[in-house]
């Protein structure tokens, strides 16, 4: 049975030759890119094109058509492609539409050698675009599934391909549209039955041997999970990159869902108006029928769209479960038994744990929060009073949890980093953070106490700050050897509690400036505070709040996903209740430290 696509939704490709048809109501330009692990391109010659019609796997037409075939194996695909995607531009100079709101819907569908078709794709809610990514072709587990994409680029083929990664897209448009306009390429042949693009069947078979063509293997059943299945150089590699895509498919799958929705309810809404606007069938038997018929209609799709999401978070619950066991401690959770063998790692691992995340439509499953090391900004962690913390007596109780938040995170940074190449610095002007900061005093991870009034504020700032400048001049003038002997080399963090309290404007100029030069020379800022405490200072902190990442200390849907941009709820990297996996954590990293002699 056919998947009748829609924008998001992936489906799973039991073949690995297939064929791209496409139908468009006017000629168009059809190619197709591959990409690594990461959706970029790694050249020019990863992009199959009328010019350029060939590369190893894939065949392309060589000219602009209403119809086109492409011919795809993925069996014989560079082994660092990832992803195929399926490109339709508008030709430039030959006169034709300058968008696709001019023409009818594309259609596209992936089929077997044989044509029998596996999925299909009608890419409507087209405007202004000149180009589109119609399809992707994935690699997940060590097979393949197809997307429906559906993204468009108003600005035409050069946008698209340098959305890509591809440093000299523009030339390389160019270089197509004129190859379409001159006619330089081949007409393509009327369709045959076998997988003819170009006019001519792709000849799959290795040039130098004579053997028959084995016979398309049947379907197999999807494959069971396997924890670090992802491309990648190492284990941790693998799995960050897993963790990556268990992301993008939930957050794919979930808009894939949400669009079909949207459509039943809109195709509902339209019958039932059409019902309406004819005084001669609003009432009667025949009106009643025909708004049965829309409501039948409209539970069928949904409760199609519903059986394609149940299907896809099922198969990504089960990658949780044997994924999850398997992350290193920096990705683990604090329930990880990963844990209870912790040990100080000899050197600082690519990616860090900071919470999880989560959507409505799969709320038991749980995608990690990575972020990679060092970390390019700073983190504030938000203690101000919001809607939906109606089970939150008061607001010195968030204050508390944002302070349990950041120990948190500041003991999974600790304890990320090799001993001794890492070090925290608090600043609590009042000490009301210091019930919560008591793992990380106690167990000896702090090297100095936190710094409490305007004093100790002004003399934290002022080390910090010199660090960074010291580092800063010596980089630039390539002169590192130089610097102090008494300085320290390792990453630092600086804790910033119930700002602003305690800050006069040269102290709140430090901190400005470390959130802005910091984190290239290794200081980092992490921020417990209220945005409204400190609307006394006007504007002039927006650009603060503005390059730190925001993290609530509850449950909150703030963030957003690069691809469709969900609004995902966030959940902070809290310790179970009652556990001390973080103060023996910490005690550990101590120890470490003073076996290296610091």
């Amino acid at each position: 049975m056919t998947a009748e696509l829609v924008r998001g939704q992936n489906h799973p490709l039991p073949w690995s030759r297939v064929e791209i048809r496409v139908s468009v109501g006017t000629p168009v330009i059809a190619g197709a890119t591959l990409n690594d692990a990461r959706g970029r391109m790694r050249d020019a010659g990863w992009f199959a094109h009328p010019a350029e019609p060939q590369l190893p796997g894939l065949e392309v037409s060589r000219q602009a058509a209403a119809v086109h075939r492409l011919a795809v194996d993925l069996a014989a695909l560079p082994q660092d492609a990832h992803r195929v995607n399926v490109l339709l531009a508008l030709p430039d100079g030959v006169g034709g539409p300058a968008s696709f709101a001019e023409l009818a819907a594309p259609f596209v569908a992936v089929t077997g050698l044989g044509g029998d078709e596996i999925a299909s794709y009608t890419l409507t809610g087209l405007g202004a675009e000149s180009a589109v990514v119609a399809l992707e072709l994935y690699r997940r587990q060590d097979a393949w599934k197809v997307r429906a994409v559906g993204q468009g680029y108003a600005a035409g083929l050069a946008a698209m391909l340098g959305d890509q990664g591809l440093p000299d897209a523009r030339q390389l448009a160019e270089k197509i549209n004129e190859a379409v306009a001159a006619g330089v390429a081949r007409s393509i042949a009327p369709p045959g039955p076998g997988p003819a693009t170009s006019g001519a069947r792709v000849n799959y078979q290795h040039p130098r041997r004579t053997a028959t063509p084995q016979p398309e293997p049947r379907p197999q059943p999807p494959q069971q999970p396997v924890a670090g299945d992802a491309p990648g150089w190492s284990m941790e590699e693998r799995l960050y990159n897993q963790v990556w895509g268990m992301f993008e498919d939930l957050a794919r799958t979930v808009a894939a869902y949400r669009s079909a929705v949207d459509f039943a309810d809109s195709r509902m809404e339209r019958e039932l108006e059409k019902v309406l606007d004819d005084p001669r069938t609003r009432v009667g038997p025949a009106a009643d029928a025909a708004r049965t018929e829309a409501r039948a209609k409209h539970r069928a799709l949904v409760a199609q769209a519903q059986a394609v999401l149940d299907r896809d978070i099922d198969q990504l619950v089960a990658e949780a479960e044997v994924v999850e066991p398997a992350l290193p401690p920096a990705l683990a959770r604090w329930d990880n038994p990963v844990w209870q063998a912790y040990r100080p790692p000899a050197e600082r691992p690519m990616a860090l744990r900071v919470g999880d995340l989560s959507l409505p439509e799969a709320a038991g499953l749980r995608i990690p929060m990575l972020l990679r090391l060092p970390l390019d900004r700073g983190l504030w962690i938000d203690s101000g009073r919001r809607s939906g913390c109606d089970g939150l007596t008061s607001g010195d109780e968030l204050r508390g949890l944002a302070a349990q938040t950041a120990t948190a995170l500041a003991a999974r940074l600790i304890a990320a980093h090799p001993a001794g190449e890492f070090s925290a610095h608090v600043i609590d002007p009042a000490g009301s953070a210091s019930g919560a900061l008591a793992p990380l005093v106690d167990s000896g991870a702090l090297e100095m106490p936190p710094a409490a009034g305007a004093a100790g504020v002004s003399a934290v700032l002022e080390r910090l700050t010199q660090r960074v400048d010291l580092v800063q001049m010596a980089v630039r003038s390539g002169a590192t050897d130089a610097l102090p002997a008494d300085l320290d080399p390792g990453d630092q963090l600086l804790i910033v509690h119930d700002f602003p309290h305690g800050f006069d404007d040269r102290a709140v100029t430090q901190l400005r400036y470390l959130a802005d030069e910091g984190p290239s020379v290794g200081v980092g800022l992490m921020m417990v505070a209220d945005r409204d405490d400190a609307r006394g200072y006007g504007p002039v902190l927006d650009p603060l709040w503005r390059s730190l990442m925001r993290l609530t200390p509850v449950p909150e849907g703030h963030l957003a996903d690069p691809w469709v941009g969900h609004a995902w709820t966030y959940e902070p990297p809290l310790a179970p209740s009652g556990s001390q996996v973080l103060p023996q954590v910490l005690r550990t990293v101590v120890a470490g430290r003073r076996s290296r002699g610091y």
